[in-house]
């Protein structure tokens, strides 16, 4: 197996620019970018020991890596639509439970009118009401944050710039490391 077929998943069956990122590659990526800034276009660069013995993969990479995080992007977007589409039916559900416990208090109010047990059961009650309207509220308020923030980085990541250096001919051709330093810069 070459080196730059370790980026790639080895199960997965697909053409090479179609493949799935290695699950390792992609989180090492995804977790080296979260720190960068957000206005700065990101690149990657692949250092080889040895240039692979086909070069026509090599044009490949760019547009699989760019390819996977796409589809990435995609299934992410999906994942927060269905979270969007349960928040609206636990929405609708925590609302008519919350409207039925209040309809419930008013109504044990005014048949246990005064008594203790009344106070008990309509404050119960609505606190149930309360607790039904927790997960619709988690996800509006919450939930759906950290998935747009995935999907702003999994976007940026499908775009970024992605160069492969051989090291044995940059060395080569640069003379010295700084050279080579140098020759990354765009």
């Amino acid at each position: 197996m070459e080196l730059i077929d370790q980026l790639f998943n080895s199960i997965d069956p697909s053409p090479f620019h179609a493949r799935d990122m290695d699950p390792g590659a992609d989180a090492y990526i995804v977790d080296s970018s979260k720190g960068l800034a957000k206005d700065v276009p990101l690149a990657l660069i692949i250092h080889l020991d040895q240039p692979p013995t086909d070069e026509a993969k090599l044009g490949q990479v760019a547009r699989a890596i760019q390819t996977h995080f796409a589809a990435q992007a995609a299934t992410t977007r999906l994942q927060l639509r269905e979270l969007f589409g349960r928040g609206r039916i636990s929405l609708l559900i925590g609302l008519s439970v919350l409207s039925l416990s209040i309809g419930l208090g008013e109504v044990s109010n005014t048949w246990l009118s005064g008594a203790s047990m009344a106070q008990i059961l309509h404050q119960s009650v609505l606190i149930g009401g309360w607790v039904a309207m927790w997960r619709p509220m988690e996800i509006f308020l919450y939930d759906w944050w950290p998935i747009a923030a995935r999907i702003r980085l999994l976007d940026r990541l499908a775009t970024m710039q992605v160069h492969i250096v051989a090291r044995q001919r940059a060395l080569a051709a640069a003379g010295s490391s700084s050279d080579f330093l140098n020759s990354l810069k765009p």
